[in-house]
């Protein structure tokens, strides 16, 4: 039996191959409701179901979803968080940092593609 998680906790919750630190506003009978907080992981690039792949029809920008955006996540991608809130901003500069890092040390054509979308993402998401 697996305890039913409440409206107002913090969680975290995978949605399209990023993670996000989020509070629940919402119960639904397959997933949570849940308003994002902190970035904890930034979506990879390119066609979902062609993961890792650059000969693809369409290479998709994949943003992070914003702060206090709301999204629906599968139950069985939510689990409870009990560490400090990151701030948003910082969570989001460090997640990129992170993937721009990873993508940096792979020579693949789809790190390639990736990374020129991470660099203009970069580039918007900080132009303050």
């Amino acid at each position: 039996m697996t305890t039913e998680l409440q409206v107002g906790q913090l969680v975290t919750g995978i949605y399209k191959t990023g993670k996000y630190v989020g509070e629940i506003t919402a119960i639904k009978r397959d997933h949570y409701t849940i308003r994002v907080k902190a970035v904890l992981k930034h979506p990879l690039q390119g066609d979902l179901h062609a993961p890792k792949e650059s000969d693809v029809l369409f290479f998709h920008e994949r943003r992070a979803l914003a702060y206090n955006e709301q999204t629906n996540v599968p139950k069985s991608h939510v689990k409870p968080f009990a560490n400090p809130v990151p701030i948003y901003h910082e969570s989001l500069k460090a997640a990129l940092s992170e993937q721009i890092n990873q993508l940096e040390a792979d020579n693949s054509k789809w790190a390639e593609e990736s990374l020129k979308i991470f660099r203009r993402l970069e580039a918007d998401y900080f132009k303050d």
